[in-house]
């Protein structure tokens, strides 16, 4: 795991409980436990992905372009 000895986790596990408090590690423990929950549980999601069409680009303003579809004028009958 990340290289690291039985020592260095020991280590790691004291200072840990010298900064937070021995009262505050189950607390520790359980959010960071839920945290690893629910990041696998997004991981593992299958989120739907919808293509959208993409729209041309204006080159000066950077603003979408609108085509507006040309409508025929009714020819007038004589």
């Amino acid at each position: 795991m990340f290289g690291l000895g039985p020592i260095e986790l020991i280590l790691i596990i004291v200072v840990i409980a010298l900064i937070f408090g021995v009262k505050k590690l189950p607390e520790l423990g359980k959010g960071v436990g839920q945290g690893i929950r629910e990041f696998k549980k997004e991981v593992r999601h299958d989120h739907i992905v919808t293509d959208v069409p993409s729209r041309q680009l204006d080159p000066v303003t950077g603003q979408p372009v609108v085509n507006e579809p040309v409508v025929q004028q009714p020819q007038e009958r004589r």
